[in-house]
């Protein structure tokens, strides 16, 4: 019986889930959310949001980080704006944990990472250097998560390659240079009092990923994006051993689901219980202040 069996009602959490709705899959992502879905080898199909959670809750899961997006200023694509996430997560609160999402180039991004915890009262941000073409360690972007420590919420990196644009001439121009984790490190040095989240196994700098974790108290990392069958065996042996309380469950829903994670997470993933009971809920109950 696995740990999620054990379970009296849905307890895990996924780090890192999009909107399964047109505003993620469609307006916001665009031709290079085509690209990813192709490599993901999923359809871009939409569906609501009472879908999800019924699919969520079949396998344990009680609660999801539901990510805000806003990449305009390198992409052109319009964003899911704070304020629908902030609404969608008023809709389900029970189930729905909102981060927002500043675009770092726009000028009136420190004043709207503000209004996204003290007017919609959203619980963190997201972060998608590739997409937002910028480099987190820039002195330019200090104000920026200045202002994010102080106002005491987490924040999400991306960690590593991306599937947005892939296999398309140029990549659709974007650069995967500022998924190096090694940028996060300059910001975690800077900013000790910012929980910091690198999403997803960080190819091809998973080592780097790992030492930073390993050093870096503030700062964790998920399995989101990945079927564990596909991660590095260096990572899944971090996760089980020294770095055990510093890895997560993600999905990076919908372009992963739930059924396709869990199966191969049974298969690849052979920790004890109480690792995996780390992994799949406990860690992200610290990391948000919920345990």
């Amino acid at each position: 019986m696995s740990v999620r069996d054990s379970l009296d009602e849905p307890r895990i959490i996924d780090t890192h889930a999009h909107q399964p709705t047109a505003e993620f899959l469609r307006d916001a992502g665009g031709e290079m959310m085509q690209d990813a879905a192709k490599k993901f080898g999923t359809e871009m199909e939409t569906w609501d949001y009472e879908a999800m959670i019924e699919e969520y809750h079949e396998y344990g899961i009680g609660k999801a980080i539901l990510l805000g997006w806003d990449a305009e200023t390198n992409t052109g694509n319009p964003p899911v704006p704070n304020d629908y996430v902030a609404e969608v997560r008023d809709e389900y609160p029970d189930f729905f944990i909102g981060f927002g999402s500043v675009d770092p180039l726009k000028d009136d991004c420190v004043d709207e990472a503000i209004r996204c915890v003290e007017d919609l009262s959203l619980s963190g941000f997201k972060f998608q250097q590739i997409a937002q073409g910028f480099d987190p360690s820039d002195d330019a972007h200090t104000q920026l998560f200045d202002t994010i420590e102080d106002l005491g919420v987490p924040v999400i990196f991306h960690g590593g390659n991306s599937t947005l644009g892939a296999g398309s001439p140029g990549g659709r121009g974007l650069k995967i240079k500022y998924g190096n984790p090694m940028l996060i490190d300059d910001v975690a040095a800077e900013h000790p009092d910012l929980q910091i989240l690198i999403a997803h196994p960080a190819f091809p700098w998973e080592k780097e990923q790992l030492a930073i974790c390993q050093q870096k108290g503030n700062v964790y990392m998920d399995f989101s994006g990945w079927l564990p069958k596909y991660i590095d065996d260096q990572v899944l042996h971090y996760a089980k051993t020294v770095l055990q309380d510093k890895v997560m469950f993600g999905t990076d829903y919908p372009m992963i689901r739930p059924e396709r994670w869990f199966e191969s997470f049974d298969e690849h993933f052979d920790a004890s219980d109480e690792v995996k009971r780390k992994v799949l809920w406990e860690n992200a109950e610290r990391f948000l202040g919920l345990d």
